[in-house]
């Protein structure tokens, strides 16, 4: 059921899962599936974590805030846990476009066009192709290589870093990696994408989460939006319940959180709770970079000509990972949707500009500092979007 914002909770749960973004809602489908009783709960007003959207004022205009492409695995676990409409809804990006100082070309995201590239394009030996994708093939997470991106690229395409560019970039704005990131990190998102390609869901992020939320209902799973869990009480090694924000406990066997690693582990649970080790290597984890995006919307009655649905676009000449990352980069990508991407929207076209971002380069900021700088780059990337069209 849909517990309402007033509802109080009395009844206790076999599980409790802490934050509604994909995994949370997929491991509260899962569980509901398995028999245990399953509560969900969200701070915020809607659910979908990260996977999310807004209307700008008057609501001539939706925008997607993610996924503007994910791997087949998202669809196959779709297939797995959720539903066939869910599943059937997601599609194959037919163009992603790469236009910077080294290259510009197009491709569908698969490996075998990525081989294609590189061999013809890039001239690059087809035998130190296949053996590359084959060794990003053989990569697991349980790996103990300290082998870097920087390293793995050396060694099959030493001194070609627009070769490099080419195989990076895009994963720099998936996870922010960097060159000097374990070459694992890279390896396997990379691998997931090119398996089959990148794919969006057609009908919008709303409709998306509408149906899974519509659907975890339907399996028995509760869910309660602004709900925010201050604390994950643990007595004598096991999980007795969480309490919330307005001071209510709601017991539980088990929590599974969805949120902030670092929230879950030193916020909601007392520090004496966990080892020693366990924290220390807990600190050692680095979160991921943010990313800083301009949404476009296109005035009712003007059109975006088909140029593709991802563009990765840069006006530096020289790639790196860092520069990528800096507010003084020049690079971006550019998420176009046209109007059978909402088709009950059909007049809908719009842009989203994307960049990724390190925190410490804007949390000393002052809040008119802060403000200034939103400005300059929303002002830089719609001069360069105008740019590109012309």
């Amino acid at each position: 059921m849909l517990y309402k914002r007033k509802d109080k909770i009395t009844k206790s749960y076999d599980v409790i899962v802490i934050g509604s973004g994909l995994g949370g809602l997929t491991a509260a489908k899962k569980l509901g599936l398995a028999g245990r009783s399953v509560l969900l709960l969200e701070s915020h007003n809607k659910l979908g974590g990260l996977a999310t959207w807004f209307r700008r004022s008057g609501g001539e205009n939706i925008f997607d805030v993610s996924l503007h492409g994910f791997p087949y695995g998202m669809v196959k676990t779709c297939r797995k846990y959720w539903t066939k409409e869910i599943a059937n809804s997601m599609e194959q990006v037919e163009k992603v476009v790469f236009k910077n100082p080294d290259f510009s070309l197009e491709t569908n995201f698969t490996k075998e066009d990525y081989i294609r590239i590189l061999t013809d394009h890039f001239k690059v030996d087809h035998g130190k192709v296949i053996s590359f994708f084959d060794h990003l093939a053989a990569m697991n997470f349980y790996d103990n290589s300290t082998q870097t991106n920087g390293e793995m690229f050396e060694e099959y395409f030493p001194g070609r870093s627009d070769v490099v560019r080419f195989l990076l970039e895009p994963i720099v704005y998936a996870n922010g990696s960097t060159l000097e990131d374990p070459a694992i990190t890279y390896g396997i998102v990379f691998s997931n994408f090119i398996s089959k390609g990148v794919y969006i869901y057609r009908g919008g992020t709303d409709e998306m989460i509408m149906r899974m939320r519509d659907n975890l209902v339907e399996t028995g799973v509760d869910i309660k939006l602004h709900s925010f869990v201050e604390k994950i009480e643990v007595e004598g090694g096991a999980v007795r319940g969480v309490r919330l924000a307005d001071g209510s406990f709601i017991e539980t066997k088990s929590v599974v959180s969805n949120g902030n690693l670092h929230s879950t582990i030193f916020k909601m649970v007392e520090k004496s709770k966990w080892s020693p080790d366990y924290i220390e290597k807990a600190k050692k984890v680095r979160l991921n970079s943010s990313s800083c995006q301009v949404f476009m919307g296109v005035k009712p009655g003007e059109m975006i000509p088909y140029s593709g649905e991802l563009i990765f676009y840069s006006e530096d000449k020289d790639f790196k990972t860092d520069l990528i990352l800096s507010p003084k980069t020049n690079s971006q990508t550019f998420s176009l949707y046209y109007p059978d991407m909402r088709p009950s929207m059909p007049n809908h076209h719009a842009i989203v500009s994307s960049l990724n971002a390190r925190y410490e380069d804007w949390e000393g900021l002052s809040d008119i500092e802060y403000q200034r700088r939103k400005e300059e780059m929303t002002e830089k990337k719609e001069l360069e979007q105008q740019q590109q069209q012309q």
